[in-house]
């Protein structure tokens, strides 16, 4: 008996060595190069710098002062928190009523397209497979170039920020929202 298992539990995960994992890329970059006698110039396609926004900036340092935290389903506080928990936290800081839970918050705001996207956005996400509605939320802190980086709180790691470029979030991507 404890042969069967230790076969099944070697195939299981010698079968997970040879799965492809889908790896996404940003959109190419544009690069065009000018040349004189003596010296040749680099152009990069670049986003435009946006307006800061001091609504959205104040939004971003609450969701920054929980950086760290563990993550905890359910979780408002600094002993643990969740995606969605995060967020709501971060609004009510900043006197903005907003719903508690990611597949509401999804209703909220004007939808937006991924290359307009700036600083106290919010993005939106479906990480399980069979699930047909959104279960994941996270704050845009920073776009440079083609890169968006949001904070939000992983079930892995807590609360932290990553990169949209990172092929698991850019797989799980659904939309963006403005809500300031």
């Amino acid at each position: 008996m404890n042969k069967k298992i230790f076969i099944l539990v070697l195939a299981i995960l010698l079968s997970g060595c040879f799965a492809k994992k889908k790896t996404t890329y940003s959109k190419t970059r544009t690069v065009t190069i000018e040349s004189s006698d003596t010296t040749a110039v680099v152009k990069k396609k670049t986003r435009k710098k946006a307006k800061t926004n001091p609504k959205a900036e104040k939004l971003i340092a609450s969701a920054m002062n929980f950086s760290g935290v563990r993550y905890k389903y359910g979780g408002t506080t600094k002993k643990g928190m969740d995606c969605s928990g995060l967020i709501y936290v971060a609004m009510q800081e900043n006197d903005i009523v907003f719903p508690r839970v990611s597949y509401q918050m999804a209703n909220e705001g004007k939808r937006i397209r991924i290359s307009e996207v700036k600083k106290g956005d919010l993005l939106f996400f479906k990480t399980r497979k069979n699930s047909k509605r959104i279960n994941h939320v996270g704050l845009v802190v920073e776009t440079i170039d083609d890169e968006i980086k949001f904070i939000h709180s992983s079930s892995s790691r807590g609360v932290i920020v990553s990169s949209l470029r990172e092929g698991y979030w850019n797989s799980a991507f659904i939309k963006a929202t403005r809500i300031l």
